[in-house]
């Protein structure tokens, strides 16, 4: 079956097989940074707001995507409800009831691993599997997991037995190899209709289990889904922090998917709670381990065999199936997690560019990839733009700074209002109205910009320097949301 898995890969994936790149592709990626070039230069030779025009570009493309986003999701707003509208309801019933495994993949997780089990048994719709692929773990995981849950130890390389006292549990203990090689182990191992990817420090609401399974049943175009995410980050001053700007920043994330969903357009699912069609991702090589973000990738390479197959192929996010996830509490862990994130998304642009700009692909190569290409270079012209203020505010020059304000003010006032708009949304959408507040979302929307946003460039500018060095290790993990704070992740 891995060697199935490879010969797949080989045939589906541009990494292995790098198609031409069309001139559009190149257009449009190299226009984005010829831009920025010309419009950073005109801060030493303009006077006036125009001197920002950096900021300027950044407020102005920022804001239509808002814009976007809110016309694509104000059927949330429809007086039918989320329970008509969502990717829930696809078809009248379900016309099927596809089989679901899960997989948690986990090295070194042994201080969270019961958390998420325990989840997964207190499921209103238990999945006929689990498999725990252990990924060479050297902390206390084969102790938890023959003591506790009466697994036997089957050597490596092996699938165990069933647990005597939960008959859906079994153990895939592998030598560490990283997270993608894991997965697609435990994929060769699993025998399902759908695959359930939850990560060891992911928490399942009961009735996660169930969504997904009903949204797999009712279309069987669907391939990939993704769940909703609430960030935990733990109870340390740091923890509260980043925490309050996650759990918006999640919210505002998760409508932007709706909002590309009903697009035809997205493009990512969160790994650490995703379901896929066992078979597609079978045919397409499963998981690359030359990924930095093998989900993100995988969704890239489904939606390309798909449109060359003419097979018609969705994915969706789920507004029923939730869970809350383990997040970076501190500004060391989030700077790594966000380093890793957008160095992996530039490794799968790279990949993936000659679906830029081509009709082949629809709206996904139209709209879609065209705006990620921006995305590459959004985080360089937010910290150009901020260092630019910084720069004009020291040398006095308030002729352009006082416009520059002015334009500041107007952007946060649009912020706050899409962050109200988006809390409202996701609450009729999701039925969560526990993890938000209207209050808290105004006052993120305020103080974002000069703080955690920042960071977040700061982060992807790591991402740049990652991806131009070639690396591909980041370092491991702090646990400090729903495990304690002993319990270590190290990912390659």
């Amino acid at each position: 079956m891995n060697n199935r898995l490879d010969e797949a890969l080989a045939r589906t994936s541009p990494r292995l097989a790098p198609p031409r790149t069309p001139f559009a592709s190149i257009a449009i990626h190299v226009g984005i940074m010829v831009l920025w070039c010309m419009l950073f230069a005109r801060a030493f030779f303009l006077q006036g707001v125009v001197a920002w025009s950096t900021g300027i570009a950044y407020v102005i493309y920022d804001t239509l995507l808002l814009v976007f986003v809110a016309w694509q999701a104000r059927v949330l707003l429809g007086p039918a409800g989320a329970a008509a509208i969502t990717a829930d309801a696809i078809a009248a019933g379900p016309v099927s009831q596809p089989t679901l495994g899960v997989i948690v993949a986990a090295h070194n997780e042994a201080a969270v691993l019961p958390i998420t089990l325990d989840a997964l048994f207190a499921q209103t719709r238990a999945p006929q599997q689990i498999v725990i692929a252990d990924d060479g773990s050297s902390d206390g995981t084969t102790a938890l997991l023959v003591h506790r849950y009466g697994l036997a130890d089957p050597g490596e390389g092996r699938l165990s037995p069933p647990s005597p006292g939960y008959p859906n549990l079994r153990w895939l203990k592998l030598p560490h190899g990283g997270k993608a090689r894991a997965l697609n182990a435990a994929l060769c191992a699993i025998r399902t209709d759908a695959v359930m990817t939850v990560d060891a420090d992911t928490l399942l609401e009961p009735d996660a289990c169930a969504a997904m399974v009903d949204a797999f049943g009712r279309d069987p175009t669907l391939v990939a889904a993704a769940g909703l995410l609430t960030p935990v980050c733990g109870r340390s001053p740091s923890g509260r922090f980043f925490q309050w700007f996650q759990t918006y920043e999640y919210i505002r994330n998760f409508i932007s998917r709706f909002a590309w969903m009903r697009a035809d357009s997205l493009l990512l699912v969160s790994g650490a709670f995703a379901a896929f069609r066992r078979d597609a991702i079978v045919a397409v090589g499963g998981f690359d381990p030359h990924c930095l973000v093998e989900d993100y990738e995988l969704i890239h390479r489904l939606r390309r065999y798909s449109a060359r197959e003419r097979l018609g192929w969705d994915v969706r996010v789920i507004g029923a199936a939730r869970a809350r996830t383990d997040a970076p509490g501190t500004l060391a862990s989030f700077l790594r997690q966000r380093r890793r994130w957008f160095a992996g998304f530039l490794q799968t642009q790279y990949w993936y560019r000659d679906m830029t700009g081509n009709r082949r692909y629809g709206k996904l190569g139209l709209m879609m990839l065209p705006v990620k290409a921006f995305d590459t270079m959004q985080p360089i012209y937010g910290l150009t733009a901020f260092a630019l203020l910084l720069g004009f505010l020291f040398d006095g020059r308030f002729t352009i700074v006082l416009p520059v304000l002015a334009v500041i003010v107007g952007k946060v006032v649009i912020d706050l209002a899409f962050h109200l708009f988006s809390v409202y949304v996701y609450r009729r959408w999701s039925g969560d109205r526990t993890n938000s507040s209207f209050g808290m979302a105004l006052l993120a929307a305020i103080f974002e910009p000069f703080s955690f946003q920042l960071m977040r460039h700061a982060g992807a500018a790591l991402g740049w320097l990652h991806f131009l060095l070639g690396r591909r290790k980041w370092g491991a993990q702090q646990r400090t949301g729903l495990g304690a704070p002993r319990g270590r992740g190290t990912l390659a």
